[in-house]
């Protein structure tokens, strides 16, 4: 099974060409971001195209009206032909009802538009904890999710040992998977490689090799994966400067690259 990579251009701050050159340089299948804007969008195609770039697309509601919003959104991203719709989904706090009307609106959508959406395990969002997600997907049967638990790892304060249940029945629905080392104590470790965070690591790359392990038995030709470590804000920064304590792009390709070594050794 082919392990495609996407680059994110979450905390990117280069030019949108560069950014393109740069990850088909270093051999990324595609870009996963939110549509561009009107005034960007021919140079987005143009760069898809120059480059023979997948898109992943993201979608993200933020207003009062999440069932109006994400239904908008939904219609932009399908414009641009995506591989896969990556979605912050609903919010926390509604009560199951609510969320079962989301949901059955998504999938309305999704079935409509014949690309596959995956929901993220999100802080803030609806799947924002290992059993709100297990309800959900209980309840629909064809209900998929990208893996990241990072954000499980910050909302339970523990690597989830007391949630295998859900986290099998997770692992089972995973269709993309966010490459980002979360701890206790928050969605983001400061440094992967560093020994301290060793456990953690373990803990995510058993995950996601189970994830693509399961893919891979269910027929799949490919799985998707994008290193998602975020800029300052969730990265670490020092103190009364905010400056990060690790380059970006660095950290991002340290993870990919652990990962796909790992793959390998799986196969």
């Amino acid at each position: 099974m082919l392990l495609k990579m996407f680059k994110a251009t979450w905390g990117n701050k280069e030019p949108l060409a560069s950014l393109f050159a740069k990850s088909a340089d270093a051999g990324y299948a595609g870009i996963e971001c939110p549509p561009p804007d009107r005034d960007h969008e021919t140079e987005f195609r143009e760069l898809l195209e120059q480059y023979n770039f997948e898109y992943i697309a993201q979608v993200a509601t933020y207003s009062g009206d999440h069932y109006h919003e994400f239904a908008e959104l939904s219609a932009r991203a399908i414009e641009f032909k995506p591989i896969l719709i990556n979605c912050h989904s609903s919010v926390h706090g509604l009560k199951f009802a609510e969320n079962v009307r989301f949901f059955e609106q998504a999938l309305a959508i999704e079935k409509q538009a014949g690309i596959s959406f995956a929901h993220e395990t999100h802080r803030g969002r609806a799947m924002f904890t290992p059993w709100t997600t297990a309800e959900l997907l209980q309840a629909f049967p064809d209900l998929k999710i990208n893996a990241d638990f990072s954000h499980w790892c910050c909302t339970c304060e523990s690597l989830l040992g007391d949630q295998l249940d859900n986290l099998e029945l997770a692992m089972s629905r995973a269709i993309h998977i966010h490459g980002r080392v979360g701890h206790r104590q928050g969605p983001q470790v400061s440094d992967p490689a560093a020994p301290e965070y060793a456990a953690e690591l373990n803990a995510h790359m058993g995950w996601w090799l189970e994830i693509c392990r399961q893919r891979l038995a269910e027929g799949n030709s490919y799985m998707t994966f994008t290193p998602e470590f975020g800029p300052p804000g969730y990265m670490p920064t020092l103190p009364y400067t905010r400056q990060p304590i690790i380059e970006l792009w660095n950290v991002n390709e340290w993870i990919r690259a652990y990962f796909e070594q790992q793959y390998k050794q799986q196969a």
